[in-house]
């Protein structure tokens, strides 16, 4: 996008924001959801908000140091994040804006600190100590490509719903109002949003054409191998924005079941689904274990795009690297392996699982799938995976695996009653049952003391608590399909992911 300075309002419209996220009274995404409701400006303009606001976030340990600031909180007040915004001027060769609060930056004295910063390649980057040691720790000779390429402006992405039409048919959509776009190559439903247009404002939207999601996360549907007809399961569906593409991908046919512990994310997906117009979408609340239970063994395809870090995805949100995300590392990783312990029972002998992250690290990728196997290598096989780089390919980080289960795998335990069932439920389940054994038991036996087993298809009851499924605090799910509040950078509920995704 064409970047200019800011004009006093603009500028103000900015530090407003600024400070809104930094002294933690909203997230990123709330405060622009919050000031653009108030404000109404031109989708150029505030593209041009987002852009300022993104760039600082991104490497905002530099801007505070070049800013003269000792750390977040001596920014929290106009002289500081009004010198965060002179800042971004400065780097990006831009006059200062005239007549703001706060003095312009001398230059000279600038360009002299600038210069010695410049020998600290992580401050540079935007990369906090921990980042520092946990990427190279992880990734060696690679991290700094990566680091570099996670404080880049994201590009826009959007993926072309073909239960509606074709990349080509809505290029040509889109065009007609005026909004410019590029194929993604290797990518074949990702299209590049070259303008900044309002998209979630155009009927193209409102009609179910497209979906917001990055190019990178479009490739983890497509890595399950499915085929229209199949029982497939997105077990960490979020609000669904993969569920939406492997629905695409079936064309309309078949059974998806969209899982999530969170049911204000599956009343989400419900709204999305009507609109793209797919209709094989089915919605379980996990509010216990028991809803992993039933389904043991019946899913031809599982996708479990567990909650993770989100250090793939730090182009658009990169108030991770400044939250507290060090002290969760190892619950998170914990709770990464109990998703895969317990979710892949779903697959039925013969079928396949994919698990994915927003996430580069292996700690949280490979090293899971090479733990699960050693435990679980006489049932499942790994067949591929995959790590998409934000280094190698301008998207977003992710990494999938895709594991084969054995076709002789043993079948699923018999499960007692759910507790939490509804009594109507229950009640309507044990005449059901009853019926069933009158057809089968012969006449005169004895069936008292045959106790009816759930169906794997029953519905679990609505709890307002999860419990008992693993239900991760403040991970990240893939950043997928959640209407940007502003033009000019994606934001997200965060699969994603964080949350991305």
């Amino acid at each position: 996008m064409k970047i200019a300075t800011l004009t006093p309002f603009q500028f103000r419209l900015a530090t407003s924001v600024l400070y809104a996220v930094l002294s933690g009274e909203k997230s990123t995404d709330d405060a622009y959801a919050h000031f653009f409701r108030k404000v109404k400006i031109c989708n150029r303009e505030q593209a041009l908000i987002t852009r300022v606001v993104g760039d600082i976030m991104r490497r905002l340990n530099y801007y505070l140091k070049l800013a003269g600031l000792e750390d977040t909180a001596k920014a929290c007040n106009a002289k500081g994040v009004d010198s965060l915004v002179h800042v971004w001027h400065i780097l990006n060769n831009l006059p200062q804006t005239p007549d703001a609060r706060t003095a312009p930056l001398d230059i000279g004295q600038f360009r002299i600190l600038n210069k010695e910063l410049k020998k600290d390649r992580p401050l540079v980057d935007g990369c906090p100590e921990w980042l520092e040691i946990h990427g190279d720790y992880e990734l060696g000779d690679r991290w700094p490509a990566e680091r570099a390429a996670l404080w880049q402006p994201p590009r826009r992405y959007i993926r072309v719903n073909t239960l509606k039409t074709t990349r080509e048919e809505l290029k040509k959509i889109l065009l007609r109002s005026e909004v410019a776009t590029r194929e993604v190559e290797n990518v074949p439903t990702a299209l590049e949003i070259l303008t900044d247009a309002s998209l979630f404002r155009m009927n193209a939207f409102s009609s179910g054409l497209f979906e917001q999601q990055d190019a990178g996360s479009q490739l983890i549907a497509p890595f399950l191998e499915i085929r229209p007809g199949m029982r497939i399961i997105d077990a960490c569906s979020g609000s669904g924005g993969k569920t939406l593409h492997l629905a695409a991908l079936t064309g309309g046919k078949g059974t998806i079941i969209a899982m999530d512990v969170a049911a204000w994310k599956l009343d989400d997906l419900k709204q999305r689904a009507r609109r793209a117009g797919a209709f094989n979408i089915e919605t379980r609340h996990i509010d216990s274990t028991k809803v992993i239970k039933r389904l043991a063994g019946t899913a031809d395809r599982v996708l479990l795009d567990v909650p993770c870090t989100g250090l793939g995805v730090l182009k658009r949100n990169p108030d991770i690297k400044w939250a507290d995300t060090p002290s969760r590392l190892s619950k998170i990783y914990q709770t990464q392996a109990e998703i895969l312990e317990s979710y892949s029972r779903m697959v039925k002998p013969g079928g396949k699982l994919v698990y994915s992250t927003c996430s580069i690290m292996p700690v949280e990728n490979g090293l899971q799938i090479k733990a699960f196997l050693k435990k679980h290598g006489d049932e499942f096989r790994l067949e591929e995976e995959r790590t998409v780089y934000p280094s190698e390919t301008g998207f977003d980080g992710f990494y999938m695996a895709r594991l084969a289960r054995s076709e002789a795998a043993p079948e699923k335990e018999p499960e007692e009653a759910d507790p939490a069932v509804p009594a109507k439920d229950s009640r309507q389940r044990r005449k059901k049952d009853r019926r069933q054994n009158a057809l089968e038991t012969p006449a005169g036996a004895q069936t008292a003391d045959l106790k009816p087993e759930p169906s794997p298809d029953g519905e679990p009851a609505q709890s307002p608590k999860p419990a008992g499924a693993p239900a991760p605090d403040q991970t990240v799910k893939d950043p997928e399909g959640v209407p940007e509040a502003v033009s000019g950078e994606n934001h997200s509920d965060v699969d994603g992911g964080k949350t991305r995704t």
